[in-house]
């Protein structure tokens, strides 16, 4: 029998895709669910790609239909399903052989099973695959972390199942163990951030302008055609252009306002608070969700507190430039925070990430694709030592022109009522990162008034320094 190129376990709706991505592309799968009918229910459903796809029952099975050094996918829920699915693997695996965790894991994980793994296990990979059921089935963003040489025996297949972006596939080796895990956390980070942006805007328009989303769904089409362009920014388009079959509702109007999260998004506020960067308006976007699912309490807020009436009046084409170049500001921060997590992660577990090649993969197949990612590369090759994106100079010229229109959005929205956390966290940020002399000193004295915590002095080198309080 021919043997299989690559296994994979787990035939939900992403590794099914995949594995389907894979037979296409001209590859042998060996493929595992834990039901058995689910397994043989999938080369049915695969039609003439089920000769490419080899059904294997037993884990025993799988092992023994790959060619060595056998990589195997596990494309199962993060977290102790990971930890379970490798123990079962180990028994039948080799030295050499490969476990590659395609799910959306901590890259702590990844870090972690890698270390157990390093004296006496198979090879470990952690590799992020963005895109989503579209992604996985034509053509994901594929970010990967691990041993060099073990990507090398993957690379092949990577490159042909990706996304391509004018014929450059879109994944990379970006560095050794939990370096693909935490490149796409902070992907799903910056994408909770543009997500909530959007949605910002959408509240001004409906609640502040009073629009219908028929109306709203026109904008976000322009937009789409200058420097917005992005999926985020066509699909926002689409949604809102949408109609419910049951009502005849703007489908948008039909949908409980309670967002979803599946704890990426917590994880990149959480890493970025670990490694001391600012990524506030990612964190504010993560909170927004969080609240959103307190709808009882918005509920009694509101018949408490009640809300402003639209009082924007009828929305102008000066307006509607004005909320364009205030989102592409807040895009501008959001990306610049995500990247400075990345590169502090860089640094703090000698990594060495290529922020340009980051931003070139994510250029197609991934959710936060956009032609912005193109500048983003560029940015970062003509200066890869760069601390932050908002100091390069293509970057600094364009949040220069654009952050008095975010200012004024953030501001109207304030006086008028609609919140915009995300949107004010990126204000925020920006004014406190170009202010050579902010206010911590009166929080340093603070500190060492009630604790004695010591602080620099501008005139003098050293630290520990003491001020002589006046204690009552």
């Amino acid at each position: 029998m021919i043997k299989a190129d690559i296994g994979l376990i787990g035939l939900g709706v992403m590794g099914a895709n995949l594995a389907l991505n894979i037979a296409e592309k001209g590859f042998r799968v060996a493929v595992f669910n834990r039901t058995t009918e689910r397994t043989r229910a999938f080369v049915q459903e695969a039609g003439p790609l089920s000769e490419r796809i080899v059904p294997c029952e037993t884990l025993e099975g799988l092992t023994a239909a790959i060619e060595r050094p056998r990589p195997i996918i596990l494309m199962v829920p993060a977290g102790a399903a990971v930890d379970e699915q490798i123990a079962t693997l180990l028994p039948l695996l080799d030295r050499d052989d490969i476990i590659i965790d395609a799910g959306n894991a901590n890259f702590r994980d990844t870090r972690r099973r890698m270390a157990e793994l390093a004296d006496s296990g198979p090879r470990f990979i952690g590799m992020g695959v963005s895109g989503g059921e579209e992604g996985a089935r034509h053509g994901p963003s594929i970010m990967v972390g691990g041993p060099e040489e073990s990507y090398r025996r993957i690379a092949p297949i990577l490159d042909a199942i990706a996304a391509r972006y004018e014929g450059e596939a879109c994944q990379a080796w970006l560095g050794p163990d939990g370096a693909g895990h935490l490149v796409k956390t902070i992907h799903n980070g910056i994408e909770y951030a543009d997500m909530q942006m959007i949605a910002e805007i959408y509240g001004i328009l409906r609640d502040g302008h009073g629009l219908q989303a028929h109306e709203i769904a026109p904008i976000f089409t322009k937009w789409n055609e200058g420097r917005l362009n992005s999926y985020l920014i066509e699909i926002t388009a689409a949604v809102l252009a949408a109609t419910d079959g049951d009502t005849g509702k703007p489908m948008v109007d039909v949908i409980l306002d309670r967002a979803g999260q599946k704890g990426t998004g917590r994880w990149s506020a959480i890493e970025a608070q670990s490694l001391g960067v600012p990524a506030t308006a990612i964190e504010a976007a993560v909170a927004a969700r969080s609240l959103s699912a307190m709808k009882a309490e918005r509920e009694a807020a509101e018949r408490r507190f009640g809300v402003p009436a639209p009082s924007a009046g009828p929305v102008t084409e000066q307006a509607l430039s004005i909320l364009e170049a205030a989102l592409f500001a807040g895009k501008i921060v959001a990306y610049a925070q995500g990247f400075a997590v990345m590169a502090a992660a860089s640094r703090e577990f000698g990594w060495n990430l290529p922020l340009a090649t980051v931003a070139r993969i994510w250029r197609a197949g991934c959710i936060i694709r956009s032609q912005f990612l193109g500048e983003i590369a560029a940015a970062f090759e003509k200066d890869p030592e760069a601390e932050n994106l908002l100091t390069t100079p293509a970057f600094a010229s364009l949040i220069e022109t654009s952050h008095p229109h975010l200012r004024r959005v953030v501001a109207r929205s304030a006086e008028a009522g609609l919140p915009v956390p995300s949107l004010s966290a990126a204000l925020a940020h920006f004014d406190t990162f170009r202010r050579a002399r902010g206010t911590a000193n009166l929080i340093q004295a603070q500190r060492d008034f009630f604790g004695a915590h010591g602080f620099e002095r501008i005139d003098r080198e050293g630290t520990g320094f003491h001020g002589n309080w006046a204690k009552g």
